[in-house]
């Protein structure tokens, strides 16, 4: 019995047994796919990119070229990881300290429709929300609220982004983005579709 392949995967990329991978998914030049990672429908893989065994991607996950997603790295439906952007897996690495086993890694939980800028590093440990955005180049080193706008080095809050991408503005705690969505302030630092 032969298993139809319902993805695509460019001949210089390898992709171990084991490894699973959705319908309608494209995995584009050097890639690498290890065996015990599971992929969704409908993403696109870049060139140059590792997905480590223990990693899970949704579906319709863009990734964008020379990105490694490691052991303990969740990414939910719709996310968006930038070109170079870097995830670590452990907390404190040290080559004469081997730390290679799940037990030693820290989850990473990127939520739906979460966007990551170029070149953006990712502390282990850490979720970043749904729908938020992660500037170029903002090193990430606590949990980012949903729709957060957060950017530099520490990366820091510096506004609200819509679904769409956007950046908010508000007044009396209530914004509509020009793309229709509207939201409303719950709190400082929180903010809810309407």
């Amino acid at each position: 019995m032969t298993t139809e392949v319902t993805y695509f995967v460019h001949e210089s990329s390898c992709v171990d047994e084991g490894a699973e991978i959705g319908a309608g998914t494209s995995i584009w030049h050097f890639c690498h796919i290890s065996g015990q990672s599971s992929i969704g429908q409908r993403c696109k893989i870049g060139q140059n990119v590792f997905v480590a065994g223990g990693s899970v991607i949704g579906n319709n996950v863009k990734i964008q070229n020379n990105v490694s997603i490691y052991a303990g790295v969740t990414l939910e439906d719709d996310v968006f990881c930038g070109p170079s952007m870097v995830f670590t897996n452990v907390a404190t690495p040290r080559s004469g300290v081997p730390r290679n086993t799940l037990d030693d890694y820290r989850p990473t939980l990127v939520k739906r429709g979460a966007s990551i800028g170029a070149n953006a590093t990712i502390v282990c440990g850490h979720t970043i929300g749904e729908y938020a955005f992660i500037g170029a180049g903002a090193v990430v080193t606590k949990d980012v609220p949903p729709y957060a706008l957060v950017y530099g080095n520490p990366a820091r809050q510096s506004g609200w982004a819509c679904e769409c991408g956007l950046r908010l503005h508000f007044a009396d705690g209530a914004s509509t983005c020009p793309c229709g969505r509207t939201y409303r302030q719950t709190a400082p630092d929180r903010i809810e579709r309407q």
